[in-house]
């Protein structure tokens, strides 16, 4: 409670400062160039503004922690059944290679072996490519869990991701047989590997066994991708041919385990066979489904938010879960009852029926340990979204979030629903389907804790097809008010904004271990396209009919402000980029001032920023993070607001104006190195056009300090100019402080040594201030140097007049 005051007080002491620092400025609108010191009131305006809406929106930090003893107390029952509600948990993947299977593979493992009741969870995996790589390897991973799940519950094993598990040091164990461990985590650990190597071989395998298949038909024309069972794959074929490739397929829905039955089945004992005794764990496993929705070249697919869509529909026809969790193919369960966790906010007595979504913080495997990208985004998800958990809740963040299916439907939260309204209000918004429309209103029973598939019959695998149709969708609300939003970057954003308009609420739920952990681009280009899709996404949204200032009365007014902020963000760089580039009139005119007089700037300028630094201190403390966590955040808003935001706001400026605007490159996963160096992407180096404007900062920083340095060897000044001068060397070097993991990203493999870049930024000072010296010889003839403040010694040069 304390940090939360101290916060405040320093928030409104700044504000104060702020309101001090436009006041003395407008009543000395003195500068070296009007024009520039209108730019910059301009910019500190911007600046002010946009601080002050961030942290109106941190005002009331709320951390809610999941009761999971009193859950179990409530749900489970004696003879270990349980009353818990249903849960489908969705996976999106796309190609096997950009997007490692490994990964994929390992998700949808964890999620089979997660805490929740075996016959109350489904798993969905979204194959957007059709490739039969999938198919095969979640006909692989279903063989593997037989053995992996029973093993997990025997030893209460966590994480329960194989590949993050064997990876770890060892850890207490907490099972029920401990002599039985030592030898079943080593029968399991040649069991994985022997899996991983089955995966890899699927790479050659079917290729192989098409050729035999193919020759044996001896058909001319497009050579067909077969299955095991000697029929064709329906998806897309390793030779594309027309109706089997990228973009051109039919709609696929197989089950690869059915629903388990609703009593235990306890396993087998250790045999010759198997070593592994299972004869005291329930071996059944979750209903897993592969979906690859129809293709079409004349139909517009809207990537990610369709293919879940489609997921949405079809697990309607399956097991209409009154809960959602979603994923990417690179995150997985860390923590096995993380599932329950966000059961506990969804169930709340308080607040849990106006409860949309419950989101998880992101975290992530296999970042360089001082997280030079920032990553990990602490500041974000441990700061921010807690703020916002006082308000109507956190936004959506695209992975690792539980939704509430009818919420995702459209329909509104109870508190803004009168009690004569009928949930399902237009049939035409939701489709043709009559089947999906009549799981709608059993889908709104959260207590509903029975899970009962339909048989795959004709007429039900005829319904699942035509959910699946591209054509589906036409003349619908699918995209707009129901389900995922489509036509934007940011689609995870404005889906979670749309239930917020609506009048829902949202939670943060931090654990401990963390609930779920993925991959990260430890790439530095690759980073930062993520940040360009995300940043332009944003201002897409503001420039929208989804602008957070034309939403209704629902949204509350301080989660308004927040929209606003995040949407509107990158316009800040147009100024900031501003400021970091002023030096270049150092270097050409020598001392010019933005505002007279200039210490009195100065010393503003210092409180201003000496007070945001402290007030970001408070905040870190209070939600838990280390300076190292600050420190990053600082370095890379930065990073991004040079190199990314510019981009952005040219996107948005050409959205505008009715033309196209900017590609997003979708990130690529981070795979596995071939070689010793676990982070060897992270030291290369991958050109992009967006690399050039920090890289025009640093060298405008480096000249100014280094032209600096020149003119106070040979200029003449006097003490106070030497002074103006210091305190431009302290914002040069703070800017490269602050740009310093970009430049480490740009030295390469060098990087592994970082001295070698203060080396190289002394070097480029000490020859810059030589050049400047060389200049100002041949301009005025001759170089007097000034080492004493008395005088100095005047030497002729060979190059003067």
């Amino acid at each position: 409670m304390f940090f939360f005051l101290y916060n405040r007080l320093l928030s409104l002491i700044r504000l104060v400062a702020i309101v001090l620092f436009f006041v003395w400025r407008v009543r000395h609108p003195y500068a070296d160039g009007m024009w520039l010191w209108w730019i910059s009131m301009v910019g500190d305006l911007w600046f002010g503004v946009t601080w002050l809406l961030n942290q109106v929106a941190k005002l009331n930090p709320v951390k809610r922690v999941p009761n999971l003893a009193l859950l179990e107390q409530q749900f489970d029952l004696p003879d270990g059944n349980s009353n818990l509600p249903c849960l489908d948990v969705f996976i999106n993947t796309v190609d096997p290679i950009n997007e490692p299977m490994i990964y994929t593979m390992n998700s949808i493992i964890s999620i089979l072996a997660a805490d929740y009741p075996v016959d109350k969870h489904a798993c969905y995996l979204s194959d957007d490519g059709g490739s039969i790589i999938h198919y095969d390897g979640l006909l692989e991973t279903a063989k593997f869990a037989a053995l992996w799940v029973p093993f997990c519950r025997k030893h209460s094993i966590e994480p329960r991701a194989p590949e993050s598990y064997f990876s770890l040091n060892t850890r207490p164990y907490t099972g029920n047989a401990p002599q039985d461990f030592v030898n079943d985590r080593r029968h399991m650990c040649r069991e994985y590997d022997e899996f991983k190597e089955r995966l890899d071989a699927l790479f050659t395998l079917i290729p192989k066994r098409s050729d035999v298949y193919n020759h044996a038909a001896a058909k001319e024309g497009a050579k067909a991708t077969w299955m095991a069972d000697g029929t064709q794959w329906p998806g897309t074929w390793i030779d594309p041919a027309e109706n089997h490739k990228k973009g051109q397929h039919v709609g696929i829905v197989k089950v690869m385990l059915k629903h388990p039955s609703y009593e235990p089945e306890l396993g087998l004992g250790a045999s010759t066979n198997s070593p592994l005794d299972f004869s005291a764990v329930d071996v059944r496993l979750p209903m897993l489904v592969y979906i690859s929705r129809e293709k079409s070249p004349s139909c517009d697919h809207q990537k990610k938010a369709g293919a879940m869509n489609v997921q949405l529909r079809v697990s309607a026809l399956l097991t209409n879960a009154p809960f959602i969790i979603n994923f990417d193919g690179d995150h997985y369960v860390n923590n096995s009852k993380a599932f329950r966790a966000g059961i506990c906010f969804m169930l709340d007595r308080r607040e849990g029926d106006n409860t949309a979504f419950v989101q998880f913080p992101q975290r992530f495997d296999d970042v360089d340990p001082t997280d030079r990208y920032c990553n990990h985004n602490r500041v974000f998800f441990d700061a921010t979204l807690l703020g916002l958990n006082g308000i109507q809740g956190p936004s959506y963040v695209g992975t690792g979030c539980m939704f509430r299916r009818v919420a995702l439907y459209g329909v509104d939260p109870p508190r803004w629903r009168p009690d004569d309204v009928k949930i399902v209000d237009s049939s035409t918004k939701f489709g043709s389907s009559a089947s999906f429309i009549s799981s709608i209103l059993p889908a709104a029973d959260q207590e509903r804790s029975i899970m009962s598939p339909p048989a795959l019959e004709e007429s039900v695998m005829a319904d699942l097809a035509h959910v699946m149709t591209c054509a589906y969708e036409d003349g619908t609300e699918w995209g707009s008010d129901v389900g995922w939003v489509y036509n934007i970057a940011t689609e995870d954003v404005v889906t979670g904004f749309r239930l917020h308009r609506n009048g829902w609420r949202s939670m943060y739920c931090r654990m401990e271990p963390d609930a779920f952990a993925g991959t990260a681009p430890i790439n530095l280009t690759e980073r930062l396209y993520q940040i360009l899709r995300w940043s332009g996404g944003s201002l897409e949204m503001f420039f929208s009919r989804n602008c957070p200032l034309l939403a209704g009365r629902r949204l509350h007014p301080m989660q308004r402000i927040a929209y606003a902020n995040m949407t509107a963000y990158p316009v800040s760089s147009v100024f900031l980029v501003f400021y970091l580039l002023f030096p270049v009139i150092w270097i050409f005119r020598g001392q010019f001032y933005i505002q007279k007089p200039f210490p009195t700037y100065v010393l503003y300028l210092v409180i201003v920023i000496a007070l945001t630094e402290l007030i970001g201190m408070v905040e870190i403390k209070w939600a838990g993070l280390t300076l190292l966590d600050w420190i990053r955040n600082e370095q890379f808003y930065i990073i991004g607001a040079t190199a990314v935001y510019p981009t952005a706001v040219f996107h948005i400026v050409l959205k505008l104006f009715g033309l196209k605007g900017v590609s997003f490159k979708l990130t690529a996963k981070q795979v596995a190195s071939s070689t010793s160096d676990k982070f060897a992407e992270l030291y290369a180096v991958q050109w992009a056009p967006m690399l050039i404007p920090t890289m025009v900062v640093i060298a405008v920083n480096v000249c100014a300090i280094g032209a600096s340095i020149g003119k106070a060897i040979v200029g003449g000044w006097s003490l106070m100019q030497m002074a103006d001068a210091g305190l431009g060397l302290v914002f040069n070097a703070w800017i490269l402080v602050l740009i310093y993991p970009f430049a480490l990203g740009m030295i390469g493999r060098w990087s592994k040594r970082p001295y070698i870049l203060f080396i190289l930024f002394v070097i480029a000072f000490i020859l810059i201030a030589l050049v400047d010296i060389a200049i100002q010889a041949m301009r005025s003839g001759f170089v007097r140097f000034h080492f004493k403040s008395s005088g100095g010694a005047t030497f002729p040069t060979s190059w003067g007049l």
